[in-house]
């Protein structure tokens, strides 16, 4: 049993293998390419999902994919088998940025992501305008009032409710059996999972582990934006929660010194937002560590935000 099912109890953590990006390229590329749909409205969006028979799996993207989604839309492939359906939703999200964000330099190399979706299986690209998913006197909003007050929820105010808000809305569009996230994004993974549970949707989510550079460096649209000075000192965010959860292993407990640890080994051209160890159920921060828990960083290189986490 993979040890990150304690992240949350309700739902499935799916182990992956670590796939090097070049590599999960290569795989990709090599098959021949499958029709994939192109939908661009709720309404064909719906059309799809009324004449899909057998299982729907959904993987939640803003694009610019790598080979940390490929590595998501192949689990959505297995989950939904032969006879099932997958949907790739690509939508860069406005209501998850904030004002002073890259919302406007956020890459969308579409015409390459629909070639790595067809080459991977997936059945259909649900791709809307930002208008079709907000209208313009759109007012309705969800909020999770718990697991995102801390770490990203605190340093982005909004962020979460913006997260929640469209992935509440694909899930009423699309209408998935199952639906797949990655763990890089650990918070975005509990208050998604917190907000399904609270809202009792007919959804199974499946949290998949960080797929990584040779470096270490976790995979992340945002790391075309690195020069390579700040590329070179980027995997330095790895090292150093690996570095705490070996002092961990080692019979460190105390929060501030594993985060202390953590601090001292980030390159100094880094910014630090904030390196907090928590509860992986509440998010809640921890003082006193125990096996389970989750050391979480965010981290400007430049403009570049990155963030990471490793569980203890």
């Amino acid at each position: 049993m993979h040890r990150s099912i304690r992240l949350f109890k309700e739902f499935q953590i799916e182990p992956l293998p670590r796939i090097p990006r070049r590599l999960a390229f290569r795989t990709a590329i090599s098959k021949p390419l499958l029709t994939v749909k192109i939908l661009r409205t709720i309404a064909a969006a719906r059309r799809f999902r009324s004449q899909a028979s057998g299982r729907m799996v959904l993987v939640p993207t803003m694009g610019a994919l790598h080979a940390g989604h490929a590595s998501l839309i192949r689990r959505a492939r297995s989950l939904a088998g032969k006879d099932g359906a997958v949907v790739v939703s690509i939508f860069v999200n406005p209501a998850q940025f904030g004002p002073k964000e890259d919302l406007s330099r956020y890459p969308r190399p579409f015409a390459e992501d629909k070639k790595l979706c067809a080459s991977l299986g997936a059945d259909a690209i649900f791709h809307p305008p930002a208008g079709e998913m907000y209208r313009a006197d759109f007012s309705t909003w969800v909020n999770e009032e718990s697991v995102s007050g801390g770490l990203c929820g605190a340093s982005r105010p909004g962020h979460f409710r913006g997260v929640t808000t469209v992935v509440l809305k694909l899930f009423t569009i699309v209408q998935p059996d199952a639906a797949v996230f990655g763990l890089k994004d650990f918070q975005q993974c509990a208050v998604i999972a917190r907000m399904v549970r609270d809202l009792d949707l007919p959804v199974r989510l499946v949290f998949a582990p960080t797929v990584r550079e040779d470096d270490g460096l976790a995979l992340s649209s945002r790391n075309a934006y690195l020069t390579p000075e700040e590329r070179a000192e980027a995997p330095t965010l790895r090292a150093a929660l690996l570095a705490a959860r070996a002092a961990f292993s080692k019979g460190e407990h105390s929060a501030a010194k594993l985060t202390r640890i953590v601090r001292g080994k980030i390159s100094a051209g880094a910014r630090v937002d904030y390196i907090e160890a928590v509860d992986s159920a509440t998010l809640k921060p921890a003082r006193v560590t125990k096996r389970g828990d989750t050391i979480a960083l965010a981290a400007f290189f430049g403009r570049t935000r990155l963030i990471d986490n490793i569980q203890l």
